[in-house]
């Protein structure tokens, strides 16, 4: 199988597909250029980073040495529409910059968030994909 072969399955189980704007947070040298080109082929356009509209999906690459995952979810919600997902891509086991599970875990719930899937996203990352809680309002 080609690289080309493999490149629309990603996107397909990334849920992501023609005409989405795709917001990256985190880029580094690090990233996997493959999971990109991907997802930009699958918009048919470029990822963003500094966007001043809605986003319907956000990319977010994070590792330990980035800081605090609590504040960095909550960030990355602020140009995401009500419906958007977030997928938080980690490096997996064994690689630089390694994020124990439990501490997604502890994170996600914290930022008003609820993690409905996990998939090996790339050879060196592994992916959540996060969405919003929708708390029903207290009376």
């Amino acid at each position: 199988m080609t690289s080309t072969a493999k490149s629309p399955g990603i996107a397909d189980r990334l849920g992501i597909g023609q005409g989405m704007v795709v917001q990256e947070f985190g880029f580094d040298d690090d990233v996997d250029m493959e999971l990109r080109t991907a997802v930009e082929q699958a918009i048919g356009s470029g990822l963003v980073d500094d966007h001043e509209g809605v986003s319907d999906v956000a990319l977010l690459w994070f590792r330990e040495e980035d800081g605090d995952l609590v504040d960095t979810l909550v960030d990355t919600l602020g140009p995401l529409s009500p419906s958007g997902i977030i997928w938080l891509l980690t490096p997996k086991t064994g690689r630089h910059g390694y994020i124990e599970p439990s501490d997604i875990a502890e994170a996600v719930p914290t930022a008003g968030l609820a993690s409905t899937a996990s998939i090996s996203a790339a050879p060196d990352w592994a992916g959540t994909r996060l969405v919003t809680v929708h708390n029903p309002k207290k009376r």
